[in-house]
């Protein structure tokens, strides 16, 4: 049986929350796409972990993890974030997570010339994160990126580095880098990798009788490559296909494809975003919701949940359960809107779909329904019929929006126990 967890909006919708709870059954969890720009925090047994190239599946003690084909490993931060969560008491983690010979290696120099395509579209910034994830995934589809397997290759390795420092110099002149101060840690990389470096296809046939698979997603469909904002969207294929391709996956088996929705929405970076909220509410929502990047530490713009962009979602995805999270953010709030439609610049009305062109969307208005507040505390709830009945009413309304999917699972709060489970 495969599960499958992906975000729904723009990212950071909590993803890290409802992986840890559902690894805790899982005999194994894969990273399909995207780097070390991704970020889940997991707070487990009192302790926060903050996840990035690493799958958060490693919180549990008996599941295997794999860093798929799809991603780009920044050889560094793997280490870095490894020692982290070791340190942390999960000591058993280095002998529970292995690595595509597939995957793309994200080196230090594909973050040097980040920072220069970005300064490069001066007002129309995309809003990278600046950790060379754009540049690395750019190289793959020019054929002449380097695979994790290829760090075992010496010769290969420093033969193929030294093209790509050489064809980045060439299109901007002097970079802040050194080549051969890459190469040197490489040396010391190479023995250390190769432990954790597997034939993907191999690995996953020896686990493919596996009882619970779980594939946890990177980012979010509205920053997938084919599908998002583009092109404020990252450079990988974030949403179900992308699981698919990526892993190899028999679609047959896949039982499960859980949506992560926040209760309001955030994005970070530029780009379109229709029900952003450039006032007190927005501000409150970001206090209140302490919106921060992960990964980053950027503070989130924020606005009113947008069921437009929850439908396209789903018809892109096809949820069969969503979790529903930060419900507890909006509890001190009289009214809470929530996008239903958009009106477009010609005067169309739409209900479910997203215009591919970003000059489109931001002249679009979107037209809300004001739903009343609840004005009473959920943080830490976990039986829904608990919840303040304007807070289940909202839910409801959601789920009937969004053509029937059923929220399975309500976060009321940081903490891993801060879950409703719902029947």
């Amino acid at each position: 049986m495969v599960s499958i967890v992906l975000g729904s909006q723009w990212g950071d919708e909590g993803k890290g929350k409802i992986t840890d709870m559902l690894s805790q059954q899982a005999t194994l969890c894969c990273r399909a796409a995207g780097g070390h720009n991704a970020g889940h925090t997991i707070v487990h047994e009192n302790v926060t972990y903050d996840f990035h190239i690493l799958p958060s599946g490693l919180v549990s003690p008996s599941c295997i993890n794999l860093i798929g084909a799809g991603t780009v490993v920044h050889v560094p931060s793997f280490f870095k974030e490894l020692g982290q969560i070791e340190s942390k008491g999960l000591t058993s983690a280095g002998k529970r997570i292995f690595i595509s010979d597939r995957a793309h290696v994200c080196f230090d120099l594909h973050s040097v010339v980040d920072g220069l395509e970005e300064k490069g579209l001066g007002g129309r910034k995309v809003g990278t994160t600046g950790k060379g994830i754009g540049p690395c995934y750019s190289d793959k589809a020019a054929r002449r990126g380097v695979r994790v397997g290829e760090i075992l290759d010496e010769v290969t390795f420093e033969r193929k580095l030294r093209t790509l420092d050489t064809s980045y110099r060439a299109r901007f002149g002097e970079l802040a880098y050194d080549v051969e101060e890459e190469i040197a840690r490489f040396k010391e990389y190479r023995t250390k990798l190769q432990p954790y470096i597997v034939d993907q296809l191999e690995f996953l046939q020896q686990h493919q009788d596996s009882p619970n698979i779980l594939v946890e997603g990177a980012n979010a469909l509205m920053l997938d490559l084919d599908h998002g904002t583009y092109p404020f969207v990252t450079s990988s294929s974030t949403g179900l296909g992308g699981a698919v391709q990526a892993l190899a996956l028999n679609p047959q088996k896949i039982k499960n494809v859980i949506g992560v929705l926040k209760a309001y929405t955030t994005r970070v970076g530029s780009g379109p975003f229709p029900s952003e909220q450039l006032n007190a509410d927005g501000e409150k929502l970001q206090s209140v919701g302490r919106e921060f990047g992960v990964t980053t530490g950027r503070k989130r713009r924020c606005g009113w949940l947008d069921l437009v962009l929850a439908r396209y979602s789903h018809a892109i995805n096809h949820y069969t359960a969503l979790n529903l999270t930060k419900l507890d953010i909006l509890d001190d709030f009289d009214e809470i809107k929530v996008g239903v439609a958009y009106i477009l610049p010609d005067g169309k009305r739409t209900t479910g779909t997203f215009p591919a062109d970003s000059s489109v969307v931001e002249k679009l208005e979107v037209e809300y329904v004001t739903l009343p507040g609840w004005k009473s505390n959920t943080m830490g709830v976990t039986k829904y019929e608990d919840l303040p009945a304007n807070a289940r009413a909202y839910i409801e309304f959601i789920e009937r929006e969004i053509g029937g999917v059923p929220i399975k699972w309500i976060g009321t709060g940081p903490a891993r126990e801060h879950m409703i489970a719902r029947e």
